[in-house]
């Protein structure tokens, strides 16, 4: 008796911490996402750059936005704080809302892909897309330039936006030659 109780003491032990490592199930998505959205991976993060970019004065579609990510996504800007020490954030797509709406929709905002690299395992695309943004389309030179990394994930029916974490480029950390439209 007394063997028995250790063994299953000693097995409860060994699978806790594998329990505690297991996330709890991820709310059930809801697809409410126009099909040409989400039908590839290209078209969801097209629709993700759409989305997020037009003039000054000018609405973004929320829902849509909103409906390009998967219920347990991340957005998570990164760079560098007073200090100059590396920091990055993780927000939900509706904290992204609140913070980023006042800026893109009162100054305009412009965010286009200029070079993507992507690698896809079954369900699972990484991209890593370059992009420059602008206040207006007539501008003549982007404000900022930096890297997107989106992790895609396909359910079987469409795709979802799991993460986008990005960097900005400094003059410290100019984006690399690999990561540029190639030449020619």
């Amino acid at each position: 008796m007394r063997l028995s109780i250790l063994t299953t003491a000693l097995l409860l032990a060994c699978a806790a911490p594998a329990a505690a490592q297991t996330p709890p199930p991820a709310p059930a998505p809801v697809s409410t996402a126009a099909p040409a959205d989400v039908a590839s991976a290209e078209a969801i993060v097209a629709a993700l750059y759409d989305v997020i970019s037009g003039d000054r004065g000018v609405a973004r579609n929320w829902d849509r936005f909103r409906a390009l990510f998967h219920p347990t996504a991340r957005l998570m800007p990164s760079g560098l704080n007073a200090q100059g020490v590396g920091v990055v954030r993780s927000i939900t797509p509706d904290e992204y809302i609140t913070l980023a709406e006042p800026v893109l929709v009162g100054q305009g905002f412009h965010e286009r892909e200029i070079a993507r690299r992507s690698e896809r395992f079954g369900r699972i695309v990484h991209v890593w897309t370059t992009y420059e943004s602008l206040h207006a389309l007539s501008d003549a030179r982007p404000f900022a330039r930096g890297i997107n990394s989106i992790q895609l994930f396909h359910d079987g029916t469409r795709w979802w936006i799991l993460s986008v974490y990005w960097q900005g480029e400094t003059p410290a950390e100019p984006i690399p030659n690999e990561y540029l439209p190639s030449a020619g």
